[in-house]
């Protein structure tokens, strides 16, 4: 399992997650910017993402759905907020319709990818930060720190195939 470590920080109302990968910061960097490559392991196990639309520029968009083992989907969406190839990503992380509107009802949140060299390959380290203690803690009884770290548990599979 690449993950290092997962912690929630109520006060500073953020979850840092923390992963080693034995390939290249631009190896992992195109993990997050190749939608085919994102889809094989963004959603947890058994909720597949399909990404609809993908695009990793400053005020650039992506639309995707999870897919569950019934066939339920969950629908969400990102917004870019700055790029820093390949050492960088922030994006607002939402939930939507299945049209792509934005949900009022459920949180936002804005994930902070960094990566960076570290021996034998990288360090990503993923920060997620909550509006509200109550949307943390909200998206935590929904499976979110879970489903993050066992997402993330699946790229080192990823990162042995041939793309």
């Amino acid at each position: 399992m690449p993950v290092v470590s997962t912690t929630p920080d109520t006060e500073q109302l953020t979850l840092t997650l923390v992963a080693e990968f034995a390939a290249p910061p631009e190896r992992v960097w195109q993990l997050w910017t190749d939608p085919r490559q994102l889809e094989r392991w963004w959603g947890p196990p058994g909720w597949p993402a399909t990404f609809t639309e993908h695009d990793v520029t400053v005020d650039g968009s992506s639309r995707y759905f999870m897919t569950g083992p019934n066939g339920e989907k969950a629908h969400g969406w990102w917004r870019v907020l700055a790029v820093d190839e390949p050492r960088s990503l922030e994006f607002e992380d939402g939930f939507s319709d299945e049209t792509g509107a934005p949900s009022p009802d459920l949180p936002v949140v804005q994930g902070r990818v960094e990566l960076a060299e570290a021996a034998g390959g990288t360090r990503m380290t993923v920060v997620s930060r909550f509006a509200t203690e109550e949307q943390m803690a909200q998206l935590g009884e929904m499976g979110m720190f879970e489903g993050m770290s066992e997402a993330i548990g699946q790229i080192d599979e990823l990162l042995l195939s041939k793309v």
